[in-house]
């Protein structure tokens, strides 16, 4: 048992350190009942994303390379416009589809989806991880990039890919298999 005194302390710290919390990790899942070749193949080919997912305003390559690109993206959230740029790394190896935002607020933020087959399907997760470079806005900016635009469109794009997917597959979109797994904004 913790004596008033670290109690106490716990207290007074807490604040501080979060305060001071410098990084953000997001996760967001779902189950696809596709091959999963045919999910990840969807995931890598960003030309096709705004013609198979609503929110998505467009995509535009910047740069091209065989194993690197700088891509703009812009999406909706809610009607609010946004945008990015992005490295991409398309890794077919490891089935990896990889971003690495390069400017404005979200810089540094690294992507990974990933496509595992489980028993019930295709398990696509996408992964965001942000270290802010100003720790003091970190409590502010954390809950508005990461809850309300990062969360949001991830879970936009797991269910239109997933509905986009599945009807490739002859196979109907259930909404079960949406989870938001290592994530508190569900």
């Amino acid at each position: 048992m913790l004596s008033s005194i670290h109690c106490a302390a716990i207290f007074a710290v807490y604040p501080v350190a979060l305060f001071f919390t410098r990084s953000m990790q997001t996760g967001n899942s779902i189950i696809m009942q596709a091959p999963r070749a045919a999910v990840f193949e969807t995931a890598a080919d960003l030309e096709q994303w705004p013609r198979i997912l609503p929110h998505y305003r467009y995509i535009r390559f910047l740069e091209r390379g065989p194993k690197r690109s700088v891509v703009e993206m812009a999406a909706t959230r809610s009607g609010i416009p946004i945008s990015w740029t992005s490295e991409l790394e398309v890794d077919r190896d490891r089935m990896e589809v990889r971003f690495r935002h390069l400017k404005a607020f979200t810089r540094g933020m690294r992507v990974v989806w990933t496509f595992k087959e489980t028993p019930a399907g295709v398990l696509v997760e996408i992964m965001h991880a942000l270290r802010f470079r100003i720790a003091a806005l970190a409590p502010v900016a954390e809950p508005i990039i990461g809850g309300f635009f990062i969360h949001h469109v991830a879970n936009e794009t797991l269910r239109a890919m997933k509905a986009h997917v599945e009807k490739q597959a002859g196979l109907a979109a259930t909404e079960s298999g949406l989870t938001a797994e290592n994530s508190k904004y569900e």
